[in-house]
């Protein structure tokens, strides 16, 4: 499922601790404190039955500040800070060990203990010693129980290893500090948030401005010692409102970039507020759409959000092992699960896409492997899986694709997915093709997506294998000439292999969409760049219409202008 969110961060000081900044590959006080108590633990455990043959510690530090404002006034001024423990423990062997999956059993031993945010080398040490004896404990008794259940149950598809070799990486960002005042954007999303107050329609409205920065630290028993950053800055615009038959409605639009410096002009920002505004106040006016089946052109933007949700989830490849999985493609390596003009890359190394700064990149994963460019399908066919360091049937190495959040188990995720094409037009010549498909088709119009704001989309065996993608700006396209038609209450719908069967051509420009990833471990950041597509035949339904009607009373006087 992809939604939005924050990743939160900051630099570690104090007496001990002190990052101060280093060169990479350079040493780590941070790192040189969790090495020292994982190698005290690790060695502790082996006079144990049974012994751990893994052992890694991580440790996230995050800091946020965010600004809101609403119809002119300030709502909002806010800042946190959190640090996290993350221990991973594994008894056993490689072949068969405690995170072993028993049809649909996913472990879960890590919690994120929290840990002072002040740096204190003690409270470090009995943290990462308390949580190591609890996980331990867990995971003794877990393996017992698979050992059990092993002797009873039926025969696995998937005998491979539940863990691989990778080699020992070592890395060093400096640790860099939250650049952000407050005091400089109150005034800014006032005055932006005041742009709602020139519609009536409007019933709620918020301008948000958020900075935060994550480091990660990780070290674990095969000698890997990883110090990382990632600076994250939004604006998000939204206005909502409700439709005479109670339908609820809404209207954004956002700004990302790794750090509030690289965040758009005001004025650019201050003409996407008007154009939300403007924007909702027509989809008040506009006509609720109808049940269709029919050609369509997704936006670049939307169209990412549709890869992600159909086929991203489904080519991770943790998916591909659990037999309570739906495993769309897990037979399917080698063979077209495309059209033959498209290709799929999934590329976390990559910073930018032109200015535009990528939202799913990173130098090494949460299991300490490089970040690798992975080629998942070319020209239609289906070559790999993302992997994390839990190996599947003819892939028995990570790609650098092993991800979380603070708190959750790691499992492989998407990182920045690029659809490229062979078959590209320009965008005038794909509404061209647009229209020649209504009429040969004798459908009353077409439709265009042009914005979305997610979706979510199910991948268990015992449910159905589809998709939903949440648009928020569509417009009906007619082929007799007239004039594009704003229509809402629209869901995208459908399932994956008939849709993917459907796409005949796209446009030679490519749009980002940025975002974050809500699945079993968490909420990671992504991004999703794609052209536009045209597709000959896709599903729409109706949104539900809200139960209550529009306020009863008439706004406050002076509130619009």
């Amino acid at each position: 499922m992809l939604c939005w969110g924050v990743s939160l961060c900051t630099r570690l000081i104090g007496p001990l601790l002190l990052i101060s900044t280093t060169l990479y590959g350079q040493s780590s006080p941070m790192l040189d404190v969790l090495a020292s108590e994982l190698q005290r633990n690790f060695e502790g455990l082996k006079q144990a039955d049974p012994a751990p043959y893994f052992l890694a510690y991580q440790v996230t530090h995050d800091e946020a500040e965010a600004v809101t404002g609403s119809f002119g006034a300030l709502q909002n001024a806010s800042g946190s800070k959190s640090r996290n423990l993350d221990v991973t423990l594994r008894i056993g062997t490689p072949k068969f060990d405690n995170y072993h999956r028993m049809r649909g059993d996913f472990p879960r031993f890590t919690g994120g203990a929290p840990i002072p945010v002040e740096d204190s080398p003690n409270a470090l040490r009995r943290r990462a010693w308390l949580e190591t004896d609890r996980i331990y404990r867990l995971a003794t008794q877990r393996l017992i129980r698979l050992k059990t259940n092993q002797q009873v149950k039926a025969a696995e598809e998937d005998s491979s290893d539940d863990f691989s070799t990778e080699e020992r990486a070592s890395y060093v960002e400096p640790v860099v500090k939250l650049a952000f005042s407050q005091a400089e954007w109150i005034p800014k999303v006032r005055k932006w948030s005041n742009e709602c107050n020139k519609h009536r329609g409007i019933l709620a409205c918020s301008v948000t401005v958020v900075a935060s920065r994550q480091t990660r630290y990780l070290v674990n028993s095969d000698g890997s010692r990883i110090q990382q950053g990632r600076g994250y800055a939004r604006i998000l615009l939204s206005a909502q409102g409700k439709a005479g038959d109670g339908m609820d409605l809404a209207a954004t639009d956002s700004f990302e970039a790794e750090t509030p410096d690289r965040l758009p002009k005001e004025e650019v920002v201050q003409a996407a507020m008007a154009k939300v505004a403007a924007r909702l106040s027509a989809l008040l006016r506009a006509p609720p759409v109808d049940p269709f089946v029919g050609p369509a052109i997704l936006s670049g933007s939307a169209a990412g959000v549709f890869f992600h949700e159909i086929f991203g989830h489904r080519i991770e490849g943790h998916r591909q092992k659990d037999e309570s999985e739906g495993q769309t493609f897990t037979k399917s390596v080698g063979k077209p699960v495309l059209p033959n003009f498209l290709s799929v890359v999934f590329d976390p190394s990559r910073k930018t896409l032109g200015s535009i700064d990528l939202n799913g990149w990173y130098a090494y994963d949460d299991e300490g492997v490089k970040g690798q460019k992975v080629s998942v399908v070319e020209n239609g066919i289906l070559k790999t899986f993302l992997m994390s360091r839990s190996p599947i049937q003819g892939f028995p190495k990570s790609n650098g694709h092993g991800r979380r959040q603070a708190g959750a188990e790691v499992v492989s995720r998407q990182s920045n997915l690029m659809v490229e094409s062979t078959q590209a037009v320009a965008p005038a010549k794909l509404r061209e093709m647009l229209i020649e498909e209504i009429k040969k088709q004798g459908k009353p119009y077409g439709l265009l997506f042009d914005q979305v704001t997610g979706g979510f989309t199910t991948t268990g065996r015992q449910g159905l294998q589809a998709f939903t993608v949440i648009p928020l700006v569509v417009y009906r396209i007619y082929a007799d000439g007239r004039p594009d038609e704003l229509v809402r209450g629209v869901n995208i719908v459908g399932t994956p292999l008939a849709s993917f069967a459907k796409i005949a051509a796209t446009s030679d420009k490519q749009e980002v969409f940025n975002g974050i990833c809500g699945a079993e471990s968490g909420s990671v950041p992504v991004s999703a760049i794609s052209p536009a597509l045209l597709v000959t035949e896709i599903e729409v339904q109706r949104k539900s219409a809200g139960v209550d009607s529009p306020p009863t009373l008439s706004r406050p006087t002076g509130g619009a202008q």
